[in-house]
């Protein structure tokens, strides 16, 4: 059974008042495959804390806690940087480059064996032999890319 790695635009659909319709569909077919990334994260709570103090951004962190506490947290490992060195290296080779976050994230759900969850699937399709779906346009019978 594969673990899906949920990317940042995906965790924080959920804090839309209306979220995918799609997302919400595969979110309840694959509830006990999903993890996330230590990188992904920190994106989050980098992006509450530099909100202003308010409602929201109340909502975010409490919003990020949970999912701390509730999902399996991948980490960036050793494994990882290796991979995630060698394919900066091959992009380079080829005059291409990546965000460096996107690639460690890239890294985490290579070694860990998952499908790569994201809405921006340009960010990712460089990278060498992931799986990469978008629920947000996919039905929840897709099969995932390989890049």
């Amino acid at each position: 059974m594969s673990k899906y790695l949920l990317d940042t635009n995906v965790l924080s659909e959920l804090l839309k008042p209306c979220p995918n319709e799609n997302v919400i569909a595969h979110l309840k077919i694959n509830e006990n495959q999903i993890v996330t990334a230590s990188l992904v994260i920190q994106e989050m709570v980098f992006g509450y804390q530099r909100l202003p103090l308010s409602k929201r951004r109340q909502e975010i962190e409490r919003f990020v806690t949970h999912l701390i506490s509730t999902l399996t947290v991948l980490p960036y490992t050793l494994e990882a940087a290796i991979w995630h060195g060698e394919e900066r290296a091959r992009l380079s080779r080829l005059g291409q480059s990546a965000a460096f976050v996107d690639g460690q994230i890239a890294a985490t759900a290579k070694v860990s064996d998952s499908v790569l969850v994201t809405r921006n699937v340009t960010d990712f399709q460089d990278f060498s032999e992931i799986k990469v779906e978008n629920w947000f346009i996919e039905r929840t019978t897709s099969e995932p890319r390989f890049f």
